[in-house]
């Protein structure tokens, strides 16, 4: 529901942003004046809502009012050369999305327009792309105790669990360490900045397994299944599991017996394949062959979401979590960041 709801916000902005370029364009065409002069800047405005700025962030629509446009070649922010689609250019806008590598610590704060009837400067600001928090671990820390958050562009952090700030005790662009603040347990992880905020969607205290599995949960060794640690690679924490997994065989869990599953509203997991392949889940030992609970993989990591209801209603315990390989043939699958969802 919530990937669905993000496809059409996502949908309605790119409608929102041609439209506004539509309209700009037809403007445009009825004002020849400026064709062919030096490029002039006059004002830039965020694409979402046509508002005007005086700096900009990475990965963000902007327009760019002035005159002189037309044969554009380049754009430069902070010098870095940045692509343009030429069909958003006019003699007086030009619709560009700033790079997500543009430098904005000791930069010259300025954005270049180079056409083939000169060069235009303009005063501009890029502020540092919105933090992306990729992960943390330990998901199941107790109050005050330590975590290690990954992701990117985490320039002066403010980091909070369910709203309540966490003390950060070291920081880097790419990893904080926090310490959680009471009442964190079945809170979201959040880091904040000058440009944005970012949280991680696996709860404070969820994990059945996050690097380690957490007891009475683990993975029988006869599965030959391996452990890898690879942070850049992992999708939660360091270590993921990963299994050459024979056509119609499997990768099992162990069987054990958790019923303070309550406060719970269902699990989640994560799982890739170096090409396209496809598993079954079997809950609780039901769903052998069961095309219904089948679930396609690519090489690229996604997160499946399973509610009690989907899973045949409120078990009596979480006994075991299972995977049939159902294509057919072998596949290395990877498998990762096990636990209970909350919400």
């Amino acid at each position: 529901m919530m990937m669905k709801k993000l496809k059409t916000n996502l949908l309605l902005r790119i409608l929102t942003v041609f439209s506004v370029f539509m309209l700009l364009t037809s403007c445009s065409d009825d004002d020849s004046n400026g064709v062919g002069g030096t490029p002039t800047v006059e004002s830039v405005s965020l694409a979402q809502n046509d508002s005007l700025v005086d700096k900009g962030y990475a990965d963000n629509m902007y327009i760019i009012r002035g005159k002189g446009f037309l044969g554009l070649q380049k754009v430069y922010f902070n010098d870095t050369d940045t692509y343009f689609n030429p069909s958003f250019v006019t003699d007086d806008v030009i619709l560009v999305t700033i790079d997500r590598n543009t430098p904005y610590d000791n930069a010259p704060d300025e954005m270049k327009l180079v056409t083939t009837h000169g060069t235009g400067t303009y005063t501009f600001v890029v502020a540092p792309p919105a933090p992306i928090l990729t992960s943390f671990n330990p998901v199941n820390a107790a109050d005050g105790e330590q975590i290690t958050i990954y992701g990117s562009f985490f320039l002066d952090p403010v980091v909070t669990v369910g709203g309540v700030p966490a003390e950060v005790v070291s920081s880097t662009l790419t990893k904080i360490v926090a310490i959680l603040p009471p009442g964190s347990n079945h809170k979201y992880v959040s880091v904040t900045t000058i440009s944005g905020k970012s949280e991680w969607k696996t709860a404070v205290g969820t994990a059945i397994y996050d690097d380690v599995w957490y007891s009475p949960w683990t993975m029988e060794p006869w599965n030959n299944q391996e452990y890898v640690v690879n942070q850049e690679k992992a999708y939660q924490g360091t270590t993921f599991i990963k299994k050459a997994i024979p056509g119609w065989d499997n990768i099992q869990g162990n069987w054990a017996w958790d019923d303070q599953i309550s406060q719970y509203t269902g699990i989640h997991f994560s799982a890739r394949s170096d090409d396209a392949g496809k598993l079954v889940l079997v809950f609780n030992g039901n769903g052998w062959g069961d095309a219904a609970k089948s679930f396609v993989t690519t090489s690229e990591w996604k997160e499946y979401r399973y509610t009690w209801a989907e899973l045949g209603g409120m078990p009596a315990a979480l006994q075991n979590i299972t995977f049939q390989e159902f294509t057919g043939a072998t596949h290395n699958y990877y498998f990762d960041n096990f636990g209970y969802t909350v919400d």
